[in-house]
């Protein structure tokens, strides 16, 4: 390994996802200029494809040794590999419940595509950034493009105040953070992950350097509180939630969680894990903040967009804890967590917006009555995922928040895992709520299923994953484990 720039053909392979998506964006872009109204899905398709391709390469480096390339600021390791390899498939799959949705509402536009493979690329450079100055920049490419996504409804106020909230909040959260990477640079020297750890596992600090570090480290995690969600930090998710067109919705709350969990792991983990006991007692609160608002705010709900809002920030609560526990099997298990949550929620915002109609959004709770009546199949699939973020065996939703809670009490902290229990079974009523309205609720308008067959195949495989993943669960567990 080296820290000089050398552009040979393993540093080229080793950014090789990253380089063919930057050149699919541009062919995508400039193709799109070109293609009348008619064979706009012809920017569907290639997006797709440029997807699959990305997908495929960095599947292909599973397994290869560690490499650190550009001067220290990009690293290729397993945890980078799987990372991007399962945030190309799930945008794959939010692309295929995304159609149905532009097409619906009159939203379908060759922009929207670049934007999304642009905030994937976004997310990949955080995912392998070794260095706090390609973290920064792997996630303003992300933020600036999510922000204009949600505002793609210009038409719609709800929108366009959406977007204006959470590029408010986000440019202040991006300071903070900015300024914590500032304050870590400054008193360490460098901006390497690795010179930083062993700068703060140096036992020469005097007390200056300490108190520097450590005011650091706060904004760090307020800065990836902010981005994951958490409680006190969380006032832009039901707001930007419930104000955004539902796909891009379902596209925020799903993928670039794993690219804020990437981006936790590399600066509080690998780089500044020496001073965990600092940082986790931040994380025990945020994260308990975070799972008691969460479960007791979403019972008020009755829009379903701003229930799963909520519904989120608690199961990023229990993200959090796995980090709490200090130990590589507790930050395996959340890994293991925030993919079996994008599982879900890619698969719960499926079937809202498989009940979209042109000019009518399904995204209030009664919009589900009777459903079971009329589509008997997809409310069976909205009954699976409800019940498996509810944390009900044998589905997958379970065993990740066994799996986190078996770590948290392995740890010591006994009365926290108590109140995530207490918590995680009273969030257990708003989901509840769902499956009451789709099984014992009746309406007088039919409920239709207009959706493509594509959209159809891949929910139902989305949802049947959710059961048939949770019949072995120790498998997946073990895989992310072994990514530290």
């Amino acid at each position: 390994m080296s820290n000089s720039f050398t552009f040979d053909i393993s540093t080229l392979s080793a950014a090789m996802p990253e380089i063919f998506l930057l050149s699919a964006i541009v062919v995508v872009l400039l193709l799109d200029l070109f293609l009348t109204k008619s064979f706009k899905q012809v920017t569907y398709y290639l997006t797709q494809l440029s997807l699959l391709i990305t997908g495929l390469l960095a599947f292909n480096l599973i397994n290869e040794p560690q490499t650190i390339i550009f001067g220290g600021s990009f690293i290729l390791d397993n945890m980078a590999s799987v990372f991007k390899v399962f945030m190309a498939g799930a945008t794959m799959v939010a692309l295929v419940y995304t159609r149905h949705y532009l097409t619906q509402h009159s939203l379908f536009r060759g922009e929207y595509f670049v934007l999304v493979l642009l905030s994937v690329l976004g997310m990949m450079v955080m995912v392998s950034g070794y260095s706090l100055l390609t973290l920064y920049l792997g996630l303003e490419i992300l933020s600036l493009s999510l922000y204009t996504l949600i505002a793609i409804a210009r038409q719609r106020a709800g929108a366009v105040e959406a977007a204006l909230k959470y590029f408010v909040l986000g440019a202040i959260a991006s300071g903070l953070l900015l300024y914590g990477m500032s304050m870590i640079y400054g008193i360490s020297g460098s901006l390497n992950i690795n010179e930083i750890a062993n700068f703060a596992s140096s036992s020469t600090l005097d007390s200056r350097e300490a108190l520097i570090t450590n005011f650091g480290l706060v904004f760090l995690v307020i800065g990836i509180a902010f981005k994951l969600g958490a409680v006190p930090f969380h006032n832009w998710v039901p707001d930007v939630y419930q104000g955004s067109p539902t796909s891009v919705t379902m596209f925020l709350s799903t993928v670039p969680k794993i690219a804020a969990v990437a981006m936790l792991v590399r600066i509080l983990v690998e780089g500044l894990g020496v001073m965990h006991a600092y940082w986790s007692d931040l994380f025990m609160v945020l994260a308990v903040l975070s799972i008691a608002l969460g479960s007791v705010v979403a019972l008020m709900q009755t829009n379903i967009k701003r229930m799963l809002a909520y519904s989120t920030i608690s199961h990023i609560g229990f993200i959090m804890l796995g980090f709490v526990t200090g130990v590589i099997t507790g930050y395996g298990a959340a890994v293991f967590y925030v993919l079996v949550y994008v599982l879900m929620s890619l698969a719960a915002f499926g079937v809202i917006i498989l009940l979209n109609k042109q000019g009518f959004e399904a995204d209030q709770i009664s919009d589900f009555k009777g459903l079971s009546k009329h589509s008997p199949w997809f409310a069976l699939m909205m009954l699976v995922v409800m019940l498996s973020m509810a944390g009900v065996p044998p589905f997958i939703g379970f065993y990740s928040k066994l799996f986190i809670l078996q770590q948290v009490v392995s740890a010591g902290f006994v009365t926290i895992a108590v109140i995530a229990v207490i918590f995680a079974v009273i969030s257990a009523y708003y989901y509840l709520q769902v499956i009451k309205s789709m099984y014992f609720e009746d309406t007088d308008k039919e409920v239709k299923v207009t959706a493509p067959m594509d959209m159809q195949l891949v929910l139902s495989i989305n949802a049947v994953l959710i059961l048939v993943v949770g019949l072995f669960p120790d498998f997946w567990m073990k895989l992310s484990v072994s990514l530290f």
